[in-house]
């Protein structure tokens, strides 16, 4: 069986150090669409180094991303072909605002393995502490195709009653037609973000953006459209990948605001407003 469910979870955790610097923010920021106007005062947070802030989703490519979607594929029992990998969703718990510059220890671990039936489900978990304690703690559920069926835990549902009412805010942002390429130098270098051919024996059309591209924009859109562009009031991000989206798309974001937490739905504008992101939840101060 390509994945021992029982050998992933009783391997030990991987440590490494990670690092990154103003210019490593900068490029992940432009690589979610920021900078546009590039004069914007607002924009200029995200992009110019001497009042830069991070967006706490840049704790998804710190260090290079690594081990990310992909490296989590070479942990102990864990042997699938990498077209069969879609990233299924992910969750994000800050515990302190993240510096422009850093340099801390990840550590790396199967938190949980799922047989969905026809497919399996790894949660890769990154726990990211310097000098001063924890910084955060990334989940990532990844998605393999085919692998189910053994007859292990389903696991927990992810899926949330959808928000009820009109979202209190609706925005837009266009998908550059080179956004994918732009975002994978941040160290998600999977072909099917950038190949054609891998892309269709992947069951795609053409290149898909990353999900974590689109995590990021959409966190980007709450921040600027509802926090007064804080990132420091973002505590903890969660959703689930319920489509894809193609480069040169709009994304349609909607948010229902309460207090401390905010419910969004994402879609792609051109293709009837099918669901790109689902479930996703901000919670803030």
């Amino acid at each position: 069986m390509p994945i021992d469910a029982a050998k992933a979870l009783a391997a030990g955790p991987r440590t490494g150090e990670i690092s990154w610097d103003h210019k490593d923010v900068q490029l992940y920021h432009l690589g979610i669409g920021a900078g546009s106007p590039a004069t914007d005062p607002d924009e200029l947070r995200y992009t110019l180094e001497s009042r830069l802030h991070v967006l706490p989703s840049f704790a998804t490519v710190a260090g290079a991303g690594k081990p990310g979607v992909t490296g989590g594929l070479s942990m102990p029992g864990i042997e699938v072909e990498l077209a069969r990998v879609l990233h299924g969703g992910q969750s994000l718990l800050v515990h302190r605002p993240i510096p422009a510059t850093g340099t801390a220890t990840a550590t790396h671990r199967i938190a949980a393995v799922y047989d969905k039936g026809t497919a399996a489900v790894l949660v890769l978990r990154t726990e990211v502490a310097d000098t001063e304690g924890p910084l955060w703690t990334n989940d990532a559920q990844i998605f393999i195709r085919g692998e189910g069926g053994w007859g292990g835990d389903r696991g927990p549902s992810a899926r949330l009653e959808p928000p009820t009412g009109e979202p209190g805010r609706t925005v837009e942002r266009p998908v550059r037609d080179d956004q994918a390429l732009l975002y994978r130098l941040s160290g998600d270098w999977n072909p099917l973000h950038a190949d054609p051919e891998f892309a269709k024996v992947a069951g795609f059309e053409r290149p898909i953006l990353h999900g974590l591209c689109t995590y990021g924009i959409t966190l980007k859109a709450v921040v600027d459209t509802l926090l007064g562009g804080d990132v420091t009031r973002v505590r903890s991000y969660a959703t689930r990948f319920a489509g894809v989206v193609y480069p040169g798309e709009t994304l349609r974001i909607r948010m229902w605001h309460t207090p401390g937490s905010t419910r969004v739905a994402v879609s792609a504008v051109e293709r009837a407003d099918a669901p790109v992101l689902a479930d996703t939840v901000v919670e803030h101060t």
